[in-house]
């Protein structure tokens, strides 16, 4: 990982929310899989947690090499990224979850591509998701493809490499968050809508190693489902902003 005082070129996002149980392990795994490499920083957001997540990534950033953006309390995810975003300055900014799914020595296979596209775009491919979430998701893409009609392979993987063009366009969206549990399903809309250019990249996806989901639990699924579905109509019916420069 690179130095603090020297300037990442790519600085990689994790939004953290009550993940004790895994995140020390996901974060050493991070370190030593970065080890090495130049011009990259770890970015951890801190939502809020009540687990004792924060007082673990507290005592990490004394040993690794690692940046922390505290809350003062629960935001929700998508509100944690999008500070998490505000504090990056690299040329290139990527995002993974931290709930150990993500499987951090996939980078290598984005790194030399940089710069390929405006964003490059993990696609999971094998998902270790419940049936129930992932039938949920495959429903819910055929919707998503016919009314925003965005046809990649899996745009709610975590695992996505933002140009500061991309980016900056993004965080310009006054309505952004509309999707709150489905952030990235947004994300990747918004950005195809203004014909920003993706490339995607195959990515592993691993069963959690601790813990269940804080988000999409099964009593919540048919509530999200439709609410992401009234948020893609909005999208649809909003003006698309022109792209802005980086």
């Amino acid at each position: 990982m690179s130095e603090a005082r020297s300037p990442a070129r790519l600085q990689i996002l994790l939004p953290v929310y009550n993940e004790a149980a895994t995140i020390e392990a996901t974060l050493r795994e991070l370190a030593t899989t970065l080890a090495g490499v130049d011009g990259v920083e770890l970015v951890v957001c801190e939502d809020g947690s009540t687990d004792g997540t924060r007082e673990i990534i507290t005592r990490l950033a004394a040993v690794l090499a690692m940046r922390l953006v505290l809350g003062a309390g629960r935001k929700g995810y998508a509100r944690a990224v999008v500070d998490g975003f505000r504090t990056c300055t690299a040329p290139y900014v990527a995002t993974m979850d931290a709930d150990g799914q993500c499987d951090p020595r996939d980078f290598a296979r984005f790194l030399p591509l940089l710069g390929r596209a405006d964003v490059l775009m993990g696609y999971r491919v094998t998902r270790r998701d419940t049936l129930r979430r992932r039938a949920m998701s495959g429903l819910f893409r055929v919707l998503y493809r016919r009314v925003l009609g965005v046809t990649l392979r899996d745009p709610s993987c975590p695992f996505i490499v933002f140009s500061r063009e991309s980016l900056g366009h993004l965080l310009a969206v006054p309505t952004l968050g509309m999707m709150r549990q489905g952030f990235w399903w947004e994300v990747v809309a918004r950005l195809s809508r203004a014909g920003f250019t993706f490339h995607e990249v195959p990515v592993h996806h691993r069963p959690r190693a601790a813990g269940r989901t804080q988000v999409y639990r099964t009593g919540r699924l048919a509530g999200i489902f439709f609410g992401h579905l009234r948020a893609c109509v909005r999208i649809r019916r909003e003006p698309i902003p022109p792209r802005r420069p980086g």
